[in-house]
């Protein structure tokens, strides 16, 4: 489904916006672009959803909203990525239509299967190693977790969290379908070299 996953953050992409960000990961081979937009309005996350959506079309690549699933419907998004604490699975479904990509955010083998058993697309699990790009999140739950994820459901892993060109390749042969990285990309000086290379690695691992 996919190999890269790159999730925007403009307080970490060194003066660039988050179309600009897309953009260059979708040149270096990203599959899929996330606009994770935390605290903006409405209004700011459709016009560079939108943006991100033409971007996708044109690179025939995937492009996915974090938590909003009316910006994901009326910028014509390929989906939505949903935490524990956001809209439930059916409802998203309800809105979207079954066609869309649902991504749902699981650390444990229950609420994975549970989420499987609710419709959604693929699991992002995470954050697999010590991040501060999400401090919210729960730190550090290993390569352990997606191989027990792995094991349990039959739709594909997305592992995020302090994910870089040191340790992706661990991450894929624990078991993760695709890599989500944030800093790994967005902070880089040459985003589109970063992407290309995380992909690069990705692709190995799997030989």
């Amino acid at each position: 489904m996919f190999d890269l996953y790159v999730v925007t953050d403009e307080k970490l992409s060194k003066g660039r916006s988050n179309v600009e960000i897309a953009r260059l990961a979708y040149e270096g081979g990203a599959d899929v672009v996330q606009l994770r937009m935390k605290n903006a309005s409405k209004e700011a996350m459709i016009k560079d959803a939108l943006a991100i959506q033409e971007l996708a079309d044109d690179f025939s690549r995937f492009f996915i909203v974090n938590d909003n699933v009316e910006v994901a419907l009326e910028s014509g998004a390929d989906g939505v990525h949903l935490g524990q604490s956001d809209m439930p699975i059916e409802k998203a479904i309800e809105i979207l239509g079954d066609d869309k990509i649902i991504g749902i955010s699981a650390n444990t083998v229950e609420t994975a299967m549970d989420a499987k058993e609710k419709g959604a697309t693929y699991i992002g699990v995470g954050s697999i190693f010590t991040t501060a790009t999400k401090p919210d999140a729960d730190q550090g739950i290993g390569l352990d977790a997606i191989y027990k994820i792995h094991e349990a459901v039959d739709i594909p892993l997305v592992a995020i969290g302090g994910i870089n060109l040191g340790n992706v390749q661990e991450v894929i042969r624990a078991g993760a379908d695709a890599a989500a990285v944030v800093s790994a990309v967005v902070s880089q000086d040459d985003v589109r070299k970063a992407a290309h290379d995380l992909k690069e690695l990705i692709i190995k691992a799997r030989l």
